[in-house]
């Protein structure tokens, strides 16, 4: 055997010998830093869709299992399971399902601007996404500045198939909304917020500006003529910054507030 064979074999046995005792190292470290398993978290996890969508505000499903079984989360953390799952999580860790508060919400676009209703300023031709235009010296073509601007970038981020543009405005399939919010980060109008499933009235405008500037650039406006929280007699409509909001813990569904209004931006719920 010549030297250059020689030295081949021992660096091989060197390396060898090396990766061994690595191994065997690692095989101590991983014994002995190990942590147990949480059978508790792995029951909640089990529970939970799997959609990772960050809609509990954890990092996703696994992080959020792990927070409800040490009692940093609530059992409904997850928007996406709903109450059903919410229930069986609440009975896994020994709770009585009764106990907590398991009302669905789901996203609602706070906007009636359709495109025969809104004013226009211009035309628009760029990159058809919200977030661009919103960027845009002057922002959306349409004339009010509250308004949804129709390019859809709340329904790229929803993964639930569950809002879609209809008419120059974003609209919302309760049935298929899991309350997730992503599109309520991605818009940046901030229109969309999480209301009750099946809540008779909404308030359907965002705008802050006085009657009659809203009118100049919209038929379906809030006008903040008041009449609406005159006609409720729970204290369940008030005016915020001109625009009307419904105080859904109190609002009994009476329809007052909608029959009363004007401009017909409290709808009823279809479903």
């Amino acid at each position: 055997m010549n030297d250059i064979t020689t030295g081949v074999v021992y660096a091989a046995g060197i390396v060898g010998i090396v990766g061994l005792l690595v191994g065997i190292l690692l095989v101590i470290a991983a014994e002995k830093f190990k942590v147990e398993a949480n059978p508790l978290q792995d029951a909640v996890r089990e529970l939970l869709p799997g959609a990772n969508c960050g809609g509990c505000g954890f990092a996703g499903c696994d992080a959020c299992a792990e927070a409800i079984a040490a009692g940093k989360a609530p059992t409904n953390a997850c928007p996406v399971g709903g109450p059903d799952v919410a229930k069986k999580i609440a009975i896994a860790m020994g709770m009585d399902p009764g106990d907590g508060d398991f009302k669905q919400m789901v996203a609602f676009v706070k906007c009636a601007g359709t495109c025969d209703k809104a004013a226009k300023k211009y035309d628009y031709y760029g990159i058809k996404d919200c977030n661009a235009i919103s960027v845009v010296p002057g922002s959306d073509d349409k004339g009010c500045e509250y308004g949804c601007m129709g390019y859809g970038a709340c329904v790229k981020a929803c993964k639930f198939d569950a809002i879609h543009v209809v008419d120059g405005v974003a609209v919302v399939d309760e049935d298929k909304c899991t309350g997730c919010q992503a599109c309520i980060k991605t818009c940046p109008q901030h229109i969309i917020a999480l209301v009750p499933k099946g809540q008779p009235y909404k308030v359907q405008c965002s705008s802050h500006k006085r009657g009659k500037d809203v009118m100049s650039v919209c038929e379906a406006g809030c006008i903040g003529c008041t009449l609406c929280t005159k006609q409720c007699e729970f204290d369940a409509i008030h005016m915020d910054n001109n625009v009307a909001v419904i105080d859904y813990d109190k609002c009994t569904g009476c329809g007052k507030c909608a029959e009363k209004c004007p401009k017909k931006v409290i709808i009823r719920a279809t479903v």
